[in-house]
């Protein structure tokens, strides 16, 4: 069977499970197609063809003993450099961490060995995960395989773009203010934000993160299918007592009414005519199917993205920035100081306060989705943007940031929420964004499934020239 790549994660389980095919063939295919298209994406930062191929034998040889090989057997994926992984470096895109090597797994990396998955690559952020866009000193410049002349996305650009270009079925990525579920977006994929405590993740190569990204940062997948995201978060999923945020909740909650709301300018946001012709696409395709849509207001999100980025340069800010300068990457450093010039460094006592604030606006979000089980907003107020463009200047920056105030604002409440992709006009993808209460994915997976059966699958692409008009 030849271009096994271009199958779904669900599918290549099922045929490997069967022993229609081997693991070892899968992963040769996908190696093959690593090979072929990442020199011109640059998606995956470093390859592991032993690694993989003696995975892929280790499910093989399960099968011929008669052994359950786990629910992603023989699924070729990647794994986020952010990310420990054993044997290899937790570089987060910097120079200064080149050499950090991971003497075992995180725990999201270790759950998807327990299913089966066979890691193929390590996939590209930008220094410090820090941007919607993806380059930095140390791996270079990933490019968007649908048009390069726009983001990837980021911080998991590199793991949209693999799964975009059928490098792996999955891409593993992180979220602490967009960073999966924006490259879904951006690279026409789907990409899920767990709640927080879902999926356990630690990282022993270093300390442990100040208390923002602790409540706000997440691993989840991103991949070509609404099934494959639901197999993944199955996967990732599985409990680790290594995480001390983990929350063993049941990955099906109980029957909700199918009744979405729709938000299309959440707070004001000048939401582009293209995002807002998704939104109700997306909305008529869950209408059709029997669900109530009550277009309405959605609660705060200007607040808790502010106090969400104050949280998050409170860690920088709390060294001087010493790591930043260290780095010298110069993306890096432009984008710290547009950060810092736009949210005030917290005392002792705002810190207090912004934490106080959160339990509000968790009640008010949680109160909300109880009411309608199912919120659509836009992604982004505007189509994925042309690349590198928040650090052309200042006021280039303040655009990408308002434009991204559903991305900064959710995560402030531990919420979950899903990308769904929408197809596009031309070479610029379009995508949608569901948000639930905390630990209903079952309801972001089912609005999901109805959304993507609406419309064309998400099929990998070869990458395109640059077409500068877009």
């Amino acid at each position: 069977m030849s271009e096994l790549w271009r199958l779904t994660a669900s599918e290549i389980a099922a045929l490997v499970k069967a022993r229609e095919v081997s693991a070892r063939a899968v992963a040769q295919d996908a190696l093959a197609r690593l090979a072929a298209v990442n020199p011109a994406i640059n998606a995956v930062v470093q390859e592991m063809p032993e690694e993989a191929l003696a995975a892929a034998d280790a499910v093989d040889a399960a099968l011929a003993r008669g052994e359950a090989p786990g629910p992603l057997a023989g699924v070729p994926i990647t794994i986020k450099v952010n990310v420990d992984q054993k044997g290899h470096a937790t570089t987060n895109g910097l120079k200064i961490q080149k050499d950090l090597i991971a003497a075992e797994d995180n725990p999201v990396v270790a759950n998807l060995r327990r299913a089966g998955a066979v890691i193929i690559g390590r996939t590209n952020t930008p220094a410090f995960s820090l941007r919607w866009f993806t380059r930095n000193s140390l791996h270079g410049h990933t490019k968007n395989p649908r048009n390069p002349a726009l983001t990837p996305g980021g911080s998991s650009g590199g793991a949209g773009a693999a799964v975009a270009a059928g490098i792996g079925a999955i891409g593993h990525g992180t979220d602490i203010a967009g960073s999966v579920r924006y490259p879904a977006y951006a690279c026409g994929v789907h990409g899920l934000r767990p709640s927080l405590g879902r999926v356990p993740a630690w990282n022993a190569s270093g300390p442990d993160r100040a208390l923002g990204a602790q409540i706000m940062a997440v691993s989840g997948p991103l991949a070509r299918s609404i099934a494959d995201i639901r197999l993944s978060l199955e996967a990732m999923a599985a409990e680790d007592v290594r995480d001390p945020w983990y929350v063993p909740a049941p990955l099906e909650g109980p029957p909700a009414p199918k009744r979405a709301a729709l938000c299309v300018r959440p707070e004001g946001l000048a939401t582009a005519p293209e995002v807002e012709a998704a939104l109700r696409a997306a909305a008529l395709r869950l209408q059709e199917q029997g669900w109530s849509i009550v277009e309405t207001a959605c609660p705060p999100l200007r607040e808790p993205a502010r106090q969400q980025l104050m949280l998050w340069m409170a860690e920088s800010r709390r060294t001087g920035n010493a790591a930043v300068e260290r780095e010298a990457d110069p993306d890096a450093s432009f984008v710290m100081a547009q950060m810092a010039r736009l949210v005030t460094a917290p005392d002792l006592f705002q810190f207090q306060d912004i934490l106080q604030a959160r339990a509000g606006f968790v009640r008010q979000w949680q109160v909300f989705l109880k009411n309608y089980p199912v919120l659509l907003l836009p992604v982004c107020a505007e189509p994925p943007f042309p690349d590198l463009l928040d650090v052309e200047s200042p006021a280039a920056f303040e655009r990408v940031a308002e434009a991204q105030l559903v991305q900064i604002g959710l995560p402030l409440m531990g919420i979950p929420a899903l990308t769904v992709a929408m197809g596009g006009t031309g070479k610029a993808p379009m995508g949608v964004q569901l948000v639930a209460g905390r630990y209903r994915e079952d309801l972001l997976l089912q609005a999901g499934a109805v959304i993507e059966a609406g419309g064309p699958p998400v099929l990998p692409c070869d990458p395109l020239p640059c077409d500068p008009a877009l």
